[in-house]
């Protein structure tokens, strides 16, 4: 058994070496504690938002960030610590919880690593990146692989304040980031339960052709755009056939997470969209069951995004599905 002392702090016991750590969205730590015992992966202690197991490494979609091969090492100065991470590699992020300046001392001693908000459209980093934070003064816990290649699975993006309706679009930029893809001229989009219009906005600002679907108005401003057309449809009453061929199928729609299983598997049995990105929203206690089917159809994942709130992203891709093997992390 390991005990990490904390000073002041209640100390963290450890009675098994750290296989695994997942980084929590700030509020959802219960989301992510109750799939990873749905993974039969065990928590042994919480170091702020990073949930530290003895498990091997599981898919956790409530994780931003998932730390993959975890070590624990003594550190006796700052020098030694910034020695130990420099000379394993060149990139990484700190998670500070405890011991703030002590962290900052010894990040100062490491080379920069910038994090500054992407340009949209930008795909994700590709630099390789590790994690670290401090455990107690003098214990350090380290991986050099994690699941994200954004500092703390954090990704900010340089806003537009003016144009959209709303900041819904914001996921959509980090859907498409987390997959290196976006809709480009000459595409032709879908975006299900489309009003207010922040996700078609976002989609028309590539300059793809977008059909937004809904019974509500668009905003004037997003209605008015080259390219936009609204059908004042159901979403969930539309056949995929009525709109043919499409590149991408968006939806953003608030409805119970069944219902939205539902309408992707129609839309992949339909055979008419290439890739899917929709949020799944969910309403007091989260659906864990559902998630893990929308997890299991081939060809798609599910994440937690930055900017998802009670609710996380699945992503599909016709190709992927076609294709043997496992979906690359990320």
């Amino acid at each position: 058994m390991n005990t990490v002392a904390q000073g002041d702090e209640a100390p963290i016991v450890l009675p098994h070496p750290v296989r695994a750590a997942y980084l929590a969205a700030e509020g959802f730590e219960d989301a992510l504690a109750e799939e990873l015992e749905r993974h039969g992966a065990d928590i042994m202690a919480w170091h702020g938002r990073l949930a530290l197991s003895a498990s091997a490494p599981v898919a956790a979609a409530w994780a931003l960030d998932i730390w993959l091969e975890p070590e624990i090492h003594a550190i006796g100065s700052i020098g030694a610590a910034a020695s130990l991470l420099r000379g394993r590699q060149r990139n990484w992020a700190c998670h500070a919880v405890r011991h703030h300046r002590r962290a900052a001392l010894i990040a100062e001693r490491l080379p920069p690593v910038a994090a500054r908000p992407l340009v949209f459209p930008a795909a994700a980093p590709t630099g390789h990146l590790g994690g670290w934070t401090l455990l107690a003064p003098d214990t350090l816990l380290l991986s050099t692989r994690k699941s994200s290649p954004f500092v703390n699975g954090a990704v900010p993006f340089v806003e537009d304040r003016v144009g959209p309706p709303s900041r819904a679009y914001l996921k959509l930029w980090e859907a498409c980031a987390r997959l290196g893809a976006w809709p480009v001229a000459g595409e032709r989009c879908v975006d299900l339960g489309a009003s207010p219009g922040g996700w078609t906005w976002a989609i028309a600002q590539c300059g793809a052709e977008v059909v937004a679907v809904d019974r509500a108005d668009l905003a004037p401003q997003v209605a008015a755009m080259p390219g936009v057309t609204l059908r004042r449809e159901s979403a969930f009453g539309i056949e995929p056939a009525e709109l043919g061929p499409v590149d991408w199928m968006f939806s953003d729609i608030i409805a119970y997470p069944a219902r939205l299983l539902a309408l992707a598997r129609r839309w992949i049995a339909g055979g008419t969209a290439r890739r899917i990105v929709m949020t799944i929203k969910f309403q007091g206690t989260t659906d864990h069951e559902t998630a893990a089917a929308f997890a299991a159809i081939p060809g798609g994942r599910v994440l937690h995004l930055w900017h998802n709130k009670h609710e996380l992203t699945f992503l599909w891709d016709r190709d992927a599905a076609a294709a043997p093997g496992p979906l690359p992390p990320g």
